[in-house]
């Protein structure tokens, strides 16, 4: 199923505005935006991820996971193939910066820019980016660990390589391999991939983002917040490190809190313009279950 950017004239309730007022109301829809713990939620979370991450694993695992990664996900990319394609339905409600932009309707014609998404997998971003706009002087860029990933995305129907340009790179690489020169991207996205990455080399990719954003340019983040529902379901023995954790399948995630996110990206030299805590109930409406989400949404710009 592929969804198109919210309109004005869009009937649908939009993402991040479906509020629970009343909680005789849980089970009336299938999720909540924006809802609020109370400190006996926050003490169980804690009390959850204390035990789970008790026995944490020895450095000889711990390196075969952190060195094995790319093949890691080759494999989970192997295995789902194109069923993981998902077009991002809320992409242009949270990120609008993203969004299609209009013609001048005195020249006809669109300012040129460049969008580079870290992390770009099977395309769940960069798909609806060049299904929905139709600017000639859009140029796309985007880079995955995983070969198999890029071929699934260069396999694509709306995938255009006159717009878009696709390579394997590890970003947490100290010097980047990339078809562009620096301070030339208007956009970085990274969308749940900072958390696969280990947590000792992440400042030194966001060092890069910033290298590579052009003056003015923005940074799109979203990925995992501290004491979502994914870290909570983790077995004791799945824990590499403090809220870091590897998963059935051998890909690792790391699980963020607002204050740490924002020292990271301030100390790479962006300022930012947004960071929010975006805590979502999700309910199994026939089975009774409530289970909670919790992610954390940043806009951060390079300075002038």
């Amino acid at each position: 199923m592929t969804d198109t950017p919210a309109t004005e004239n869009d009937k649908r309730p939009q993402f991040g505005t479906r509020l629970l007022t009343d909680d005789a109301d849980v089970f009336k829809h299938n999720a909540w935006d924006h809802v609020e713990w109370d400190a006996e939620q926050e003490l169980a979370a804690q009390a959850a991820v204390a035990k789970n991450s008790a026995n944490k694993m020895d450095e000889e695992q711990k390196d075969r996971f952190q060195s094995d990664a790319p093949k890691f996900w080759d494999c989970f990319y192997g295995i789902h193939d194109n069923r993981f394609f998902k077009d991002r339905h809320w992409l242009f409600t949270e990120f609008p910066e993203l969004a299609p932009l209009e013609a001048d309707k005195k020249t006809d014609t669109t300012q040129p820019r460049s969008i580079f998404e870290l992390g770009c997998g099977v395309g769940n971003t960069i798909l609806p980016l060049l299904q929905h706009s139709s600017e000639p002087n859009l140029k796309v860029f985007g880079c995955d660990f995983s070969p198999r990933a890029v071929d699934i995305l260069q396999s694509q129907p709306q995938f255009d390589n006159k717009r878009c340009e696709v390579f394997v790179m590890d970003a947490t690489l100290d010097e980047w391999q990339v078809p562009f020169e620096e301070n030339s991207q208007d956009i970085i996205v990274m969308i749940f991939v900072l958390s696969a990455i280990e947590p000792k080399k992440m400042q030194r990719v966001l060092e890069n983002c910033y290298r590579y954003l052009r003056p003015g340019g923005l940074l799109l983040f979203r990925d995992y917040g501290r004491y979502d529902l994914a870290q909570l379901r983790f077995k004791s023995g799945k824990c590499l490190d403090d809220n870091f954790y590897v998963r059935g399948d051998g890909t690792m995630v790391y699980f963020f809190t607002e204050d740490e996110l924002r020292s990271m990206l301030t100390q790479a030299g962006l300022k930012e313009e947004q960071l929010i805590v975006d805590r979502r109930l999700q309910v199994n409406r026939g089975r009774g279950l409530k289970m909670y989400r919790v992610w954390i949404q940043t806009k951060f710009r390079k300075p002038l």
